[in-house]
């Protein structure tokens, strides 16, 4: 399986929380995985804030980053470039994405376009899987939109 992890779903390695061991499992089974460059500054960032709600503490969260940056040279990391960003800026309009989102679908649609065979997004973030699941993507995980209406009724249960 060839696997491309946005960072909604790369997180998840480096955290315990719903889907971590969903998600370990999978990239275990994976051939070849890989991620855009932006990355990297997005895992950092959902550490940080990590911080700030009080998710993880400063310490926690400066391990999670550590082990992540140990790990990111083992990752195929895909290259932004002017025509990734021109994808990108279609997949925004036509799909309702972020920024961001809109580049790691274009970054996973390109990536499938050059193996030449299905690649699987995985992603934690509801409007990107949507959008990859339209575009005929193979998604991760396969029922997300069930599994985050159960993730809220158990937050709001606390």
């Amino acid at each position: 399986m060839i696997l491309y992890l946005d960072a909604s779903a790369l997180v998840k390695r480096f955290v315990a929380e719903p889907g971590t061991e969903a998600v370990n499992e999978l990239i275990s089974r994976a051939e070849v995985m890989g991620t855009s460059l932006v990355c990297r500054a997005e895992v950092a960032a959902a550490f940080a804030k990590a911080i700030r709600t009080g998710t993880l503490t400063p310490a926690g969260a400066a391990a999670a980053l550590q082990e992540f940056r140990n790990e990111w040279p083992h990752l195929i990391r895909l290259q932004i470039t002017d025509r990734l960003v021109a994808q990108a800026d279609n997949m925004a309009w036509s799909h309702g994405l972020r920024g961001y989102d809109a580049v790691h679908l274009a970054a996973a649609m390109a990536w499938q376009d050059a193996f030449g065979m299905p690649v699987t997004l995985a992603t934690f973030d509801r409007l990107l899987w949507l959008a990859a699941k339209h575009t005929g993507m193979l998604v991760f995980p396969s029922d997300l939109p069930v599994l985050l209406e159960e993730w809220q009724r158990g937050c709001n249960a606390l």
